[in-house]
């Protein structure tokens, strides 16, 4: 099933919301403070944000990510980058308890990095998953609104809310700046090709900015992957969608990366024509997306977790479950 929402309901969502840690004043009397409350709401939110070389963007975006999304848990996932990234990152969870750091050994591929952090983010208990780019192309200010879209809050465009929704770029109301005729081509091209061959529904299927429900994610067949590159993307969709998916789309304005240079390649766009291809191959010879039943896949060996709770979060214990 898919849902769009119009672009008038994606008006309010540039608000930026203060960080409940910054409050030091007591609730009022007869129950918790508007900034308390808000913590709460997005307790049970991890946001998995891949970075390699972004030096210069993770420290702005991690503090936007968690102004919109108070009392979430932002775990960046760094590929061992040569520009200090990992390292601007681990001062960043130590002066903050909200944020974590999972280190692994090399860089591994975009779609690889998204699964470990997913795994990550599930042993440590999260039920809603968010997954965006570090380089400011996927807006934090966009987050609440499809927060909302996932839950069925007020002006939500399903009743009852979804189990993945899709920043679309092209859906009324989304759309792409700072890209060139070529880029758009390419963007645009990938996701009809993948749209008319795999026959989705949703119009974006080559973006990566994403909010998951925890049973929806979890039951990924991680073993049908084909791919750990950009046209993950792709695939996550599809399978979910063939498992009977509720699949939201709500409209963004992608913005090209403020600094730092664009990681596509003609490499990356023969490999999501190839996958593609591949998928609809299997499906006609019978063998169905949904795969077997999945369990959490382990972080990849060789990684390391730092920040708060990092050691339950690698041995899949949560917050809640020790403290109890």
């Amino acid at each position: 099933m898919l849902f769009r929402v119009d672009a008038s309901a994606s008006a309010a969502h540039h608000g930026s919301t203060r960080l409940s840690w910054m409050m030091h004043s007591p609730p009022p009397v007869g129950g918790p403070g508007p900034d308390q409350a808000a913590a709460a709401a997005y307790s049970d939110t991890w946001v998995v944000m891949p970075t390699y070389d972004e030096a210069d963007n993770v420290a702005g975006i991690a503090k936007a990510i968690l102004q919109c999304l108070p009392g979430a848990t932002l775990l960046i996932v760094d590929d061992a980058s040569p520009d200090g990234t990992g390292r601007i990152a681990d001062g960043l969870a130590l002066a903050d308890s909200h944020i974590r750091v999972h280190h692994r050994p090399a860089k591994l591929g975009l779609g690889r990095a998204y699964v470990d952090g997913f795994s990550v983010a599930l042993r440590g208990g999260a039920q809603r998953i968010v997954q965006m780019d570090a380089d400011w192309s996927h807006d934090p200010g966009y987050l609440t609104m499809m927060m909302n879209a996932l839950t069925g809050g007020p002006g939500a465009p399903a009743v009852g809310g979804a189990d993945l929704v899709i920043g679309s770029r092209y859906v009324k109301g989304g759309g792409v700046r700072d890209w060139g005729l070529p880029r758009r081509l390419v963007s645009r091209g990938g996701s009809l090709f993948a749209r008319s061959v795999l026959r989705l529904s949703a119009h974006d299927l080559t973006g990566a900015f994403k909010v998951w429900r925890r049973d929806a994610l979890a039951a990924t067949p991680w073993d049908r992957l084909h791919s750990g590159g950009y046209v993950f993307s792709i695939e996550m969709t599809y399978l979910a969608a063939r498992r009977g998916a509720r699949v939201v789309e709500v409209p963004i304005v992608f913005t090209d990366r403020r600094v730092g240079v664009s990681k596509m390649s003609r490499r990356i766009i023969v490999e999501a024509l190839v996958v593609v291809l591949r998928l609809r191959w299997d499906e006609l010879r019978g063998r169905p997306a949904a795969g077997r039943p999945a369990t959490t896949t382990a972080p990849l060996a060789g990684a390391t977790i730092t920040g708060a709770s990092a050691t339950a979060a690698a041995t899949g214990t949560s917050e809640e479950s020790e403290s109890a």
